[in-house]
């Protein structure tokens, strides 16, 4: 892969500016390499994260709190577990005390799929092999740090 100046084909009037650029450009050149290689599986990237949120709460999660833990902050979560419930890979139930709240869980279907994706060829870790731990342990923090408020 080229610099980020070259891939755009367009200069920067300074390094912060290169900088966000970049990692914009990069996390979507990295979200569009996992979204083509879960395609085949029939899921799609934000189905595949609200499966692993599940997966690693092991038990009914509401619908808010699943919002909340989504790495793709998309209003469409409801539409997400609909589809989820098509496929039969969660499944949902409501409050008994407020009708409103939603509860999913993830179905032995759903566990399946996510570990035909984890015993697949692919493997993520991959695109960090040309990083040292140090440097990742670096990018990490200046990353959290631009989040803080």
């Amino acid at each position: 892969m080229a610099r980020i100046d070259d891939e755009i084909e367009t200069s920067f009037p300074n390094n912060r500016a290169r900088f966000i650029t970049n990692l914009i450009y990069t996390s979507n050149w990295f979200q569009n390499g996992v979204s083509d290689f879960i395609k085949p599986f029939g899921i799609s990237l934000q189905q595949f994260n609200m499966l692993r949120i599940l997966r690693g709460a092991n038990d009914w999660v509401s619908m808010n709190e699943i919002k909340k833990l989504m790495i793709d902050k998309t209003p469409n979560t409801t539409r997400l577990a609909n589809n989820l419930l098509q496929k039969e890979f969660v499944e949902r139930q409501r409050s008994d005390v407020d009708r409103r709240i939603v509860y999913l869980k993830i179905t032995n279907e759903g566990l399946d799929i996510l570990k035909s994706i984890d015993n697949s060829d692919f493997n993520y870790m991959n695109y960090m092999d040309k990083i040292s731990e140090e440097e990742a342990e670096t990018i990490s923090n200046i990353l959290d740090r631009i989040r803080e408020e």
